[in-house]
């Protein structure tokens, strides 16, 4: 089991999330549907570490991480769970190559860098952005560059990808080609992936698919 929610709830001025349990193994694929406001990126940032619940538990590979300290948390983040968000955020400044390297610059393990690089190269070829390496965002299309944040995000071989709305920016065009590429990465890589969205056909995409209603999960089957 990569990661566990135990009855985790949050609130703030409200309930957002409501006694909420569910597990994600490797291999997984679930997508977590809800109108704006409904708690799909609070539930995902609790997920991810980002937030922490108000009452229950966060369990990664098998540990609760409750008693963790944000230092901890944040080398959890960085070694096991990857990252995609509605935009990419990659740096201007910086080539695409190096924006996908981003996570790796703390490493003082040089062959652990090297072997980075190599797996680089490799899923940038995979996403069809070759010619692209040296390039900066602002030469890229944004579908480029949202694939280019998704490369960045399996850089360091997470357990886990967490995608909140990943293609909430981008035509149907190529929204298509992301919801293809996050699908076959996800049996690629043999990962866990829970997608947040507004869009049932990015959702359709997914093995399981929740909605988010008053703060509690309900399954969609799928047709």
């Amino acid at each position: 089991m990569l990661a566990e929610l135990q009855q985790v709830s949050k609130h703030y001025d409200h309930q957002v999330l409501n006694e909420i349990s569910f597990t994600i193994n490797r291999g997984d694929s679930i997508a977590i549907v809800g109108p704006s406001g409904s708690g799909k990126s609070t539930l995902l940032n609790i997920l991810g570490t980002l937030d922490r619940p108000s009452s229950g538990r966060v369990l990664l590979n098998d540990e609760g991480i409750e008693s963790l300290d944000d230092n901890k948390l944040a080398g959890i983040r960085n070694q096991f769970i990857g990252f995609v968000f509605q935009l990419h955020y990659l740096l201007p400044q910086l080539s695409l190559l190096e924006n996908i390297l981003l996570p790796v610059l703390p490493e003082k393990n040089r062959s652990l860098v090297k072997a980075a690089e190599q797996r680089a190269y490799r899923l940038i070829e995979r996403v069809g952005l070759s010619n692209r390496i040296k390039h900066l965002p602002g030469q890229l299309s944004v579908g480029e560059c949202q694939r280019a944040a998704v490369v960045r995000a399996l850089i360091n071989n997470p357990g886990l990808l967490l995608a909140d709305e990943p293609t909430g920016s981008l035509d149907e065009e190529n929204a298509t080609a992301l919801g293809t590429l996050l699908t076959e990465l996800n049996s690629e890589e043999k990962m866990g992936m829970v997608v947040a969205t507004h869009s049932m056909e990015l959702a359709r995409r997914m093995k399981v698919i929740y909605r988010l209603h008053l703060g509690r999960l309900e399954k969609i089957e799928k047709e």
